[in-house]
């Protein structure tokens, strides 16, 4: 007796099997979609996370160093000495600050012009200045005597602060004798009674694809220049 054959069983045809495949294509496209926004998601977080983090570090050097300014200087004569705020109004303005200190209490002299004695700021970070370089979109500081190229004698570094940053401003507040103080948002430049600054940095993201673009961080830190003047009355 032969077996019979069955000739009934079928297979996918083509036409079904070019759907299947065009279905998962689909969803294949669909998963790579969503797995390169998330992986260019974290890479954009990661990158935040790090700029803002080099911001903050930043920031807070910066207000530190900036509220050292006037120490050991003084305007007036030795005879009657007022204490000064170390800025050097002719090199600030709202995108960068130059200050003095007499970090080492030694020599004499005036914050307000260049006469002081190189005994009074010739030495490291007793004459530094911070300004937004916009080509590299960086905050640069500037010390003429920062590196000691012999015994008692140094010369000049710049060195950048932080870089990736989208804007820097100072706002310069004065304070008279009454108490009065300048109103906001402040001024774009100090004078000898600026007794506050407030520093503004900006970090502008990376933009991405599926969010609102662009995405700006900004940071604010208010410095009191505790050896002006007026700050000094009030401890």
């Amino acid at each position: 007796m032969k077996n019979k054959v069955n000739n009934n069983s079928k297979g996918f045809s083509l036409i079904e099997l070019l759907v299947a495949m065009t279905i998962v294509l689909i969803l294949l496209g669909i998963v790579s979609t969503l797995l390169g926004q998330s992986l260019s998601i974290r890479a954009r977080e990661s990158r935040k996370t790090d700029a803002l983090t080099s911001a903050m570090a930043a920031l807070n050097v910066m207000s530190r160093e900036i509220s050292n300014g006037g120490f050991g200087v003084y305007e007036g004569s030795a005879i009657n000495p007022v204490s000064s705020n170390g800025l050097i109004v002719s090199d600030s303005n709202n995108s960068q600050v130059r200050f003095r200190a007499n970090l080492t209490n030694a020599g004499p002299g005036s914050a307000s012009t260049m006469g002081c004695p190189p005994a009074c700021t010739n030495e490291p970070g007793e004459d530094v200045m911070y300004f937004f370089d916009d080509a590299t979109k960086s905050i640069v500081r500037y010390d003429p005597h920062a590196i000691e190229t012999s015994p008692g004698v140094y010369g000049p570094q710049t060195s950048v602060v932080v870089n990736r940053i989208s804007s820097i401003e100072f706002k310069y507040f004065d304070y008279q004798d009454d108490g009065t103080v300048t109103a906001e948002p402040g001024s774009d430049a100090p004078t000898s009674r600026t007794g506050r600054i407030r520093l503004k940095v900006e970090v502008q993201m990376d933009p991405i694809y599926g969010q609102a673009n662009p995405d700006t961080v900004a940071f604010t830190s208010e410095i009191n220049v505790r050896n002006s003047n007026y700050m000094l009355r009030q401890y």
